[in-house]
């Protein structure tokens, strides 16, 4: 079961939704970095349940345990270990699903897959796996940032039929959190809360939109073929639970476009730095970044469990009903925002380590040499 995602900054996460506990190991960030707990456990607590009305009511404090990998509160190039302990399960919430398959979940899946799965809380495919990604996202961002001077943000663009009205330009971590639901339009912002709350009361769930920018990101990252720097994006992106379109730049909305509409034609400024007047592509061309800002989105499906009557079938695939039980996100928009950041950083902080290594390389000498 694959459960390892990057190339040389490649990240492992473990544990199930109900056990002991849930983490991540990364292996290959380059060594001498400042990081301690104070540098995850924010993220953490963006992406940890029971922070408002909109998302699961689950307890947990999300507390980050560093059990391996920095000394003094420095990275030493070996395998960084981050534990999170489980300190609200509830497996008795889940006895039915022994014997019932809940529909647009993976029970059914990891069945006809492994032959077993686990029931309780549904294990791996469980949104509770995202902690290991937000915990080696935060190193990730951390390594961008002091190194290479990246920002990494994302938000709600939509909730249901409710778009927001964002400028990638402008948009700050600030304003996405100055609202539970993450979203920085402020009138958007209140009415998607309204809606998300509406769907909670009727058992129900809404989907949505997650965008997100990544800036000062240079030229020359990403590969020309299969690595592509959007694919690469995409994969990560769709990897997350409930995650099911990506879009890079006008995505969609350029196949409605002339080939002279759509093209990013290049200035060069005074001091000869080479831009694009309009940023249709997102910043990636070729596969490859080229020093524009990386514009991305996310579709999140509606939360599979809700309080409904479903039809479905039992693991004797007789036919039956089953109605969601336990806690869930009537939207999973609002916690998904950090988890996007967090895979973003994580490809962005492999393809620069890669691009680092070409460099390297091509010079005739070793990476992180001097």
């Amino acid at each position: 079961m694959a459960s390892t995602f990057g190339t040389l900054f490649r990240v492992t996460t473990w544990g199930e939704s109900h056990g002991g506990a849930v983490g991540v190991v990364v292996d290959g960030c380059p060594p001498r970095l400042p990081i301690s707990a104070a540098d995850i456990q924010p993220e953490l607590d963006r992406r940890r349940p029971g922070q408002s009305r909109l998302v699961s009511q689950r307890k947990e404090s999300d507390t980050v345990e560093i059990l391996s990998g920095t000394l003094d509160g420095l990275t030493l190039g070996t395998p960084i270990l981050m534990l999170v302990r489980n300190e609200d399960a509830r497996p008795r919430d889940y006895e039915e699903l022994r014997e019932k398959y809940r529909p647009s979940h993976a029970d059914y899946a990891y069945d006809e897959k492994f032959g077993i799965r686990a029931w309780s809380g549904g294990g791996r495919a469980s949104a509770r796996e995202t902690v290991g990604r937000v915990s080696a996202g935060a190193i990730a961002r951390k390594l961008l940032a002091t190194a290479y001077g990246v920002e990494i943000v994302a938000w709600v663009e939509k909730v249901h039929h409710l778009m927001a009205r964002v400028d990638p330009a402008m948009v700050t971590l600030e304003k996405v959190d100055a609202t539970p639901v993450r979203c920085p339009d402020l009138a958007t912002a209140a009415l998607m809360i309204e809606a998300i709350e509406a769907a909670r009361k009727d058992g129900d769930s809404l989907g949505g939109v997650v965008g997100c920018v990544a800036r000062g990101v240079p030229s020359g990252w990403g590969e020309p073929v299969f690595d592509k720097l959007e694919a690469d994006l995409a994969k990560a992106l769709l990897s997350i639970p409930a995650c099911k379109g990506f879009e890079v730049g006008s995505g969609f909305a350029g196949t409605d476009m002339t080939g002279y509409e759509h093209h990013d034609a290049f200035v060069a400024d005074e001091a000869k730095q080479v831009h694009t007047r309009t940023n249709f592509s997102g910043g990636i061309q070729g596969g490859i970044s080229i020093g524009e800002p990386i514009l991305l989105r996310a579709a999140f499906k509606p939360t599979a469990t809700i309080l409904k009557t479903q039809d479905t079938v039992t693991v004797e695939h007789e036919s039956t009903t089953i109605e969601g039980r336990g806690r869930h996100d009537p939207c999973v928009l609002p916690r998904a925002v950090p988890v996007v950041e967090a895979m973003v950083a994580i490809t962005l902080a492999d393809h620069a380590l890669r691009q680092e290594a070409l460099i390297a390389l091509a010079a005739g000498r070793k990476p992180h040499s001097e």
